[in-house]
């Protein structure tokens, strides 16, 4: 049985968080915080988090085809808590610690700013859909969810599978 009353307020709560997410992200290249801190050890955790998120998702793929849905439940909270900690620690780094600016030049800067861009893009896109998208699954709404994770599960898998990729080729430029 659907919980609406429950997905009205969850929805209300997902729109706050898509809002504060995407202020904070527009703020990251302006605004410095000296914490006195060093978080350069950040970046490879930020790629391990998307690579773990990424086979959590597909694990979770693989559980609802085998019509496993406590399996695919887990594999989608875990999926949804390596994207939580990605994110509070990309916005730690990215406000305390000056931007990498890609070093390699020709086609590969080309591949680079591609993936980079992409990935953002659809980063900023997807996160509402993807907190809707839970929700509807949730509370209980499987026909909504269904609907809606044919097409927002393949943009989040793009999206936690281009972030290590972009890691890996920012890499030599730290």
């Amino acid at each position: 049985m659907a919980n609406l009353a429950l997905a009205k307020k969850l929805n209300i709560l997902a729109w706050i968080i898509s809002v504060v997410v995407l202020l904070l992200v527009g703020m990251m290249r302006r605004v410095k915080i000296d914490t006195g801190m060093d978080f350069s050890f950040l970046p490879p955790l930020h790629a391990i988090l998307n690579s773990l998120a990424a086979l959590a998702l597909i694990a979770a793929l693989v559980f609802i085809k085998q019509k496993n849905v406590a399996a695919h439940q887990k594999s989608i909270y875990a999926a949804m808590f390596l994207s939580f900690l990605f994110l509070l620690s990309y916005v730690v780094y990215h406000f305390t610690t000056p931007e990498t600016l890609y070093c390699k030049q020709g086609t590969i800067r080309t591949v680079y700013f591609f993936f980079l861009i992409t990935h953002i893009i659809l980063a900023a896109i997807s996160l509402p859909f993807i907190l809707f998208t839970f929700i509807r699954g949730y509370t209980g709404q499987v026909e909504k969810h269904r609907k809606m994770a044919k097409w927002v599960y393949p943009i989040w898998l793009y999206v936690a599978i281009t972030g290590p990729i972009v890691y890996l080729m920012l890499r030599p430029c730290y």
